[in-house]
């Protein structure tokens, strides 16, 4: 399969009261289309750090970051706004990330000032409806407000917007660690559906190892800002080579992700 994602020696530092700190620091990785990569490691690991970076919502101190072959920090800020159609994020909080003020309808459609050539009018709501469809809610539910849905439906409202402009990269970022663990099964259910529907790839952002287990075929653990241990998903999580991949296993809570429970023990 073709490359859609590379990340090519990104770093990003930062000076706090002249020390340098590390956020990330030389991290290489690559994602092929319709696959699901886990970015997994504690708090402060550097993984919100890549995913920003990979969004280029921030700039590295040094590196790439490489979609489809171009280099998004060597776009323009035109082309950069082009680009940005072919990759979406979802946010750790559903609750945060969404207007109040604005209905489904306007937040779901907002990503489609991207795409000159974007549906208007009774297209762009239809257009809505069927993604609403699509990530389990109803094309009913374009006139309400976010306060109106639980949690796990907001988070829906949220993927919903994010495939808007059909992108060919999904960027999830801790999507489901503010989700009780039933939701988080419908959620972990529900990109697993749309990567098998759209082809869509994901780089999916997470704390938890379980759910990399359940739902992603490659892992990077990362500490510290640098990669600790990369490959297939369920070679590195059966068989780790690495002793902080061994610790995040051994920390893992035995709970039932997606009907199921975690194969792994805290002996491994």
């Amino acid at each position: 399969m073709a490359e859609i994602l590379k990340v090519q020696n990104l770093s990003r530092h930062y000076t706090l009261n002249g020390t340098t700190i590390k956020a990330l620091d030389e991290v290489t990785l690559g994602l092929e289309e319709g696959r699901i990569l886990g970015v997994v490691g504690e708090s402060g690991s550097g993984k919100s750090t890549l995913a920003k970076l990979v969004m280029a919502l921030d700039r590295p101190t040094s590196g790439e970051v490489r979609l489809d072959g171009d280099n998004l920090f060597d776009l323009s800020p035109r082309q950069l706004r082009a680009a940005r159609r072919n990759f979406q994020m979802v946010f750790q909080d559903p609750y945060s990330s969404l207007d109040p003020r604005q209905t489904v309808e306007k937040i779901i459609a907002e990503p489609l000032h991207l795409d000159p050539d974007a549906p208007k009018g009774r297209a762009r709501r239809d257009r809505v409806g069927e993604l609403l469809e699509d990530v389990g809610l109803s094309a009913a539910d374009v006139s309400r407000y976010p306060h109106e849905f639980s949690g796990g439906q907001r988070q829906r409202i949220a993927i919903a917007r994010a495939l808007i402009t059909k992108p060919r990269l999904l960027v999830a970022d801790e999507a489901t660690s503010a989700l009780d663990l039933t939701v988080q099964k419908q959620i972990l259910e529900l990109i697993l559906k749309l990567r098998a529907e759209h082809g869509i790839s994901v780089l999916f952002i997470t704390h938890n190892i379980g759910v990399v287990d359940e739902i992603c075929d490659e892992v990077a653990v990362m500490q510290h800002g640098r990669l600790v241990e990369t490959g297939p998903a369920r070679a590195v999580l059966d068989s780790p080579d690495k002793a902080y991949t061994r610790q995040l296993l051994a920390a893992e809570p035995t709970l039932e992700v997606i009907g199921r429970k975690a194969r792994r023990t805290a002996t491994r």
